[in-house]
């Protein structure tokens, strides 16, 4: 599903909210999980998931095109973690 296919969704859903509402709503939330991530905090939308971020160490690693070896930075990657109630619908309907 992408962003604008959520979008119509929601807004055939919910009476009296324009496309244009439903994504600026849409937008705010996903804004909100962005910048709570950049801050280094963690999100949690119970029965959904958590997002959090988990730290790479610096590494080496090597260019494929070359083979030479390169220095990788330290980084932090944004992961999710699905949540009891979505994992239980997910593998019921498989």
């Amino acid at each position: 599903m992408t962003k604008s296919a959520l979008i119509e969704k929601i807004a055939g859903n919910v009476e009296g909210l324009t496309k244009k509402q439903t994504e600026l709503v849409v937008e705010t939330i996903f804004d909100s999980i962005k910048e709570a991530l950049a801050k280094g905090d963690k999100v949690e939308i119970r029965g959904f998931g958590n997002f959090k971020l988990r730290s790479r160490k610096a590494r080496k690693a090597r260019n494929p095109k070359t083979g030479e070896a390169v220095d990788v930075a330290p980084k932090h990657v944004p992961y999710f973690k699905v949540g009891k109630e979505l994992r239980e619908m997910i593998n019921k309907n498989m």
